[in-house]
């Protein structure tokens, strides 16, 4: 799906997500022409990157035009003064579509016009491969164009889903924003419990990363859902269940994922108070 807006996109931010973004957009065939970076340090990767395309980047980009999308890929505690910055270059259509962690919708708006229609996203880090997932809210005043020209630049790097409630964003943020962090350290601690067990280090290390990413496509591209996949692989009285019956005891891992998302969530909280 090629993606085409009616007017410039501004990209504020060009580090990992916001290049991850970019990347994504130019190779779903978006106009190297419309597309404006703001940015006044622009990673190595991201420069090659402009410099291959003839982007506009730097510090202030003049657009020909009012933007249709300003993407807001800064750090949090940026937000405020970077939006109050770029009040001045909103056009009545432009719609601000927000990837800074923790921000609320009424944050992001208070520098901006009463009338800005503002969108907050939640992306993870799969995003880099195109594998992630987004979680979307939107203000009062997003059009159903403006939703679906968000909606097309995020599909850009994996799926998307739109949520009614802004209050559900900190535990998407616990689940899905911080969830790579919990699988990346299942795979260390998997390759840990190899090396006890007697694997070579480097063997432990590429069985524990090909078995994690091969079980995510897996569970990504079937039919099942994770439960019948999980008792499908299990064999009774088998290798796999004997592992299993120390891994569920007492819903220990359960429990203790369910602390680790509480804590993440409750996080969240804090930083968008």
């Amino acid at each position: 799906m090629t993606i085409a807006l009616n007017g410039p996109l501004l990209l504020v931010g060009a580090g990992k997500m916001g290049g991850a973004l970019l990347e994504g957009w130019l190779a779903r065939g978006l106009d190297p022409k419309a597309v404006f970076i703001q940015d006044p340090a622009l990673p190595e990767s991201i420069g090659e990157l402009v410099a291959a395309h003839g982007l506009v980047a730097g510090e202030a980009p003049r657009l020909p035009e009012p933007p249709a999308v300003i993407v807001l890929a800064v750090k949090p505690a940026l937000a405020t003064e970077v939006l109050r910055a770029i009040a001045p270059s909103l056009g009545d259509e432009t719609v601000v579509l927000s990837i800074a962690a923790g921000r609320t919708l009424e944050s992001l708006a208070e520098p901006l016009p009463e009338t800005c229609a503002v969108v907050r996203a939640m992306p993870n880090t799969p995003a880099s491969v195109g594998e992630g997932i987004t979680v979307c809210v939107a203000n009062a005043q997003v059009s159903e164009t403006q939703r679906d020209a968000c909606e097309t630049l995020l599909s850009a790097v994996g799926e998307v889903v739109w949520i009614d409630d802004e209050a559900l964003m900190d535990a998407v943020t616990a689940v899905s924003g911080s969830g790579p962090a919990y699988v990346f350290h299942l795979a260390e601690t998997l390759e840990q419990a190899g090396l006890e067990a007697g694997l070579p280090s480097e063997l432990a290390a590429r069985l524990a990363r090909a078995t994690v990413a091969g079980a995510g496509a897996l569970l990504k591209q079937s039919e099942h859902d994770a439960t019948t996949l999980r008792t499908n692989v299990t064999s009774p009285k088998g290798t796999t269940a004997a592992a299993l019956d120390v891994l569920m005891e007492d819903e220990a891992l359960q429990k203790l994922l369910a602390r680790a998302v509480a804590a993440a969530a409750k996080r969240s909280r804090e930083l968008s108070s």
